[in-house]
């Protein structure tokens, strides 16, 4: 995701590294106000590069996320805590944005990587924001995409999603862990619990990477519990969500959602 190789229009960008370097941090939750940033895409029209990725999903057409995809920078990425949450891009200040300038509503899957060893016109490198869109949701933006980067504004929003919070249990026989996708609401999760039904206790899970989270060996087995609380500190208990029969590979879709 090297975004930046044979644009052609290095005395713009520097111009606009240096307007977003100066302006305020990314907010935090939805409905705060527009801030800037600049976006462009990876890929092409069918979303194939942008599967996978840094948040853990897998493919997001079966998971519900389709097209409406982004990755995002080191500094909106967050490590990971911010894959699933939710942004409005607008295309802002160009003379390449649709008539109209109609926002797109994106959710975060993947991370534009930061490029230490290119300090300078690295669209992904701290402290810059930056939207690296799925192909689909950047020709949305644009009346030509061979212009390649665009200044954008972009503010949370809340996550609209259909049916309930999904658990998929990707471990293995010596590695138990779950990806919990297609989140609604903030979208983010920031915190997961589990409890066996064998043993009746709750136990506070690790996250390893993106939205995939572990835990102990022990429950192989059990059915199972999930607590699963967002990055604004709403939290659901999904009771008996898994079956004791369940193995890894296999998806639970719960009856619950974040909803207002």
């Amino acid at each position: 995701m090297d975004p930046s190789a044979s644009y052609g229009f290095a005395a713009a960008a520097a111009a606009l590294l240096l307007l977003l370097a100066a302006t305020p941090a990314a907010t935090a939750h939805a409905g705060g106000g527009w801030e800037e940033a600049h976006a462009t895409f990876y890929g092409d029209e069918t979303g194939a590069e942008t599967m996978q990725g840094a948040c853990g999903y897998g493919n997001l057409f079966e998971q519900g996320y389709g097209l409406s995809t982004t990755a995002l920078s080191s500094a909106l990425f967050n490590d990971g805590w911010s894959c699933g949450a939710c942004y409005e891009v607008q295309c802002h200040d160009s003379s390449y944005c649709k008539p109209g300038g109609a926002p797109v509503t994106v959710t975060a899957t993947n991370s534009c990587p930061a490029n230490y060893s290119k300090p300078n016109d690295n669209w992904c490198n701290p402290p810059l924001r930056h939207f690296d869109l799925s192909k689909p949701m950047f020709l949305r933006l644009v009346t030509d995409f061979h212009v390649g980067i665009i200044p954008v504004r972009y503010r949370r929003v809340p996550c609209v999603k259909d049916g309930g919070v999904r658990f998929q249990m990707v471990g293995n026989r010596w590695w138990f862990a779950v990806l919990v996708y297609n989140v609604a609401g903030a979208g983010d999760v920031s915190a997961v619990a589990v409890k066996g039904s064998k043993d009746g206790r709750w136990t506070d899970m690790n996250r390893n990477w993106g939205q995939i989270w572990d835990g102990d060996s022990r429950l192989f087995g059990q059915g199972l519990s999930f607590r699963v609380t967002t990055s604004d500190g709403r939290a659901i208990v999904f009771d008996d969500v898994v079956p004791p029969t369940w193995t890894a590979g296999q998806n639970f879709v719960s009856k619950q959602q974040f909803v207002d």
